[in-house]
């Protein structure tokens, strides 16, 4: 007797074939390969006895990798009013001197760069001092080398001023800030990129 209930509860059972799962597919695929770079530990490493370390006490990494940001983002300057080759110029100079906190930009002044936006004033910390005035200085260099990409007019730091042809002493001063004035570019529309070097 138990035979044929075992039957009935068989055949009344769900009969339907059992479902497939879908593979599941990643949803982002682009390898981008610019901003990836995988570096080789220096051959002499790898001629060292296996446990000993570097003078540093550190044992020695077979590689390593860096990655790059791809794309510059709004950091610390105001960007409001600024135009786009002053704004590549404020964000590059974020991303390459983290220790910079402070820009200001669009304001009144008699003189038309800060109102149209096409100079940035990169406030410079402990500027009297060796590292502030280090600091500053790269900062100028770092523009004058890419001139050319960000459009740059001139900086002016410490009493100097900077062209991308030259310098000559100013009267403008500056000892606190980095001023830096751009061909300006336009002001965006909305959607403007701005790659990392």
């Amino acid at each position: 007797m138990l035979a044929p209930a075992v039957v009935v509860f068989a055949g009344a059972g769900d009969v339907r074939p059992v479902p497939t799962r879908d593979v599941a597919k990643p949803v982002i695929n682009d390898v981008v390969e610019c901003c990836l770079e995988i570096v080789a530990a220096p051959a002499s490493l790898s001629h060292r006895p296996v446990g000993t370390g570097l003078s540093d006490g550190q044992l020695p990494a077979a590689s390593r990798y860096h990655t790059r940001a791809r794309f510059l983002l709004a950091d610390v300057a105001p960007e409001q009013g600024l135009q786009v080759r002053t704004i590549l110029t404020a964000r590059s100079i974020s991303a390459k001197f983290p220790q910079i906190h402070s820009m200001g930009g669009v304001r009144p002044d008699p003189l038309p760069w800060h109102p149209l936006g096409l100079a940035v004033d990169v406030m410079i910390p402990d500027p009297g001092s060796a590292d502030g005035i280090a600091l500053g200085n790269a900062v100028v260099a770092y523009v004058l080398q890419n001139a050319k990409r960000f459009g740059i007019q001139d900086a002016i730091w410490r009493g100097v001023y900077y062209t991308p042809t030259g310098s000559q002493p100013s009267r403008l001063g500056h000892y606190d800030h980095v001023h830096v004035t751009t061909t300006g570019g336009g002001y965006p529309k909305g959607g403007e990129m701005y790659l990392a070097d």
